[in-house]
């Protein structure tokens, strides 16, 4: 194997070296896309056929508070919902790596103890990146268009990879968890209710109310509304805390997880092998 060669013929120790093998770990991950690009292309194309059928199919049915347009409202919510669900794929990916017994063998070479999980954050962010921009472009193509300049737009970009990388940390703890791919599952089943239960699709305001509470309080409602602000979307909905202050939330929330999930997901992995 080009990769456990590589490690294995490396002097270790120092930044440079964890760097260097950080790189081998994300490398790894781009040759498996190369070998599975069908996979890759499915990734990018479910929330596009999630936004097509939201949009055209369902989207007639939908009210937007201030009598916004439901296509401008749909794409920011859209947009936070596939960064959310990335958590899938992370957990999926830790749970393979697992079973195959790749995590052990990558631990007990003379490699950086970091460059697993490193190698496996830059490889996710990459490809949330990628269907970041995917869907942006199709929505492009809808008609959609952000209309408060470009950076706005890219501080919008960063926001939502900024929840993406929350949840990386969080997919990566339950993944070491749960320990076996049919365990992720379980957690799909926790997570889509979860994500609905926002305003990504409809607002708040069509909620009964305390169900509508519960969605403006959603990590990903703040992101998705600090992200139509961004973009300048009208009709976004105003009038609780949550909704006025979306911008402080969506810095916040992610914030908060990183702080709980990045520690727990390091030492679950340091206790592997114990």
């Amino acid at each position: 194997m080009t990769t456990a060669t590589d490690i294995a013929a490396r002097p270790s120790g120092g930044p440079l070296w964890a760097l260097a093998d950080s790189w081998t770990m994300t490398r790894r991950g781009l040759a498996h896309w190369a070998r599975q690009p069908v996979q890759v292309v499915i990734n990018l194309v479910f929330p596009v056929m999630m936004l097509l059928m939201f949009a055209y199919f369902l989207g007639g049915g939908m009210t937007v508070p201030g009598g916004g347009d439901y296509k401008e409202y749909l794409v920011p919510g859209m947009l936070a919902l596939t960064m959310a669900f990335g958590l899938e794929g992370t957990m999926l990916a830790v749970t393979q790596d697992l079973n195959k017994g790749v995590i052990d063998r990558f631990r007990s070479m003379p490699m950086a103890s970091s460059a697993v999980l490193v190698g496996r954050s830059v490889l996710d962010m990459l490809q949330s990146g990628l269907s970041l921009c995917v869907l942006i472009g199709v929505s492009l193509a809808m008609g959609w268009r952000w209309h408060d300049g470009l950076g706005n737009a890219l501080l919008a970009a960063g926001l939502l990879l900024w929840l993406r990388f929350a949840m990386l940390w969080i997919g990566i703890h339950l993944g070491m968890v749960a320990g076996r791919p049919e365990l992720v599952q379980a957690v799909q089943i926790l997570v889509w209710p979860v994500g609905f239960l926002s305003n990504a699709f409809t607002a708040p305001e069509n909620m009964p109310a305390w169900l509508g509470t519960v969605a403006e309080w959603n990590p990903m409602s703040a992101t998705a509304t600090a992200v139509r602000d961004l973009f300048g979307i009208p009709g976004a909905g105003r009038g609780s805390w949550a909704a006025d202050h979306a911008q402080l939330l969506a810095v916040g929330w992610p914030l908060l997880l990183v702080a709980v999930f990045f520690p727990l997901a390091v030492g679950r992995y340091r206790g592997l092998s114990r």
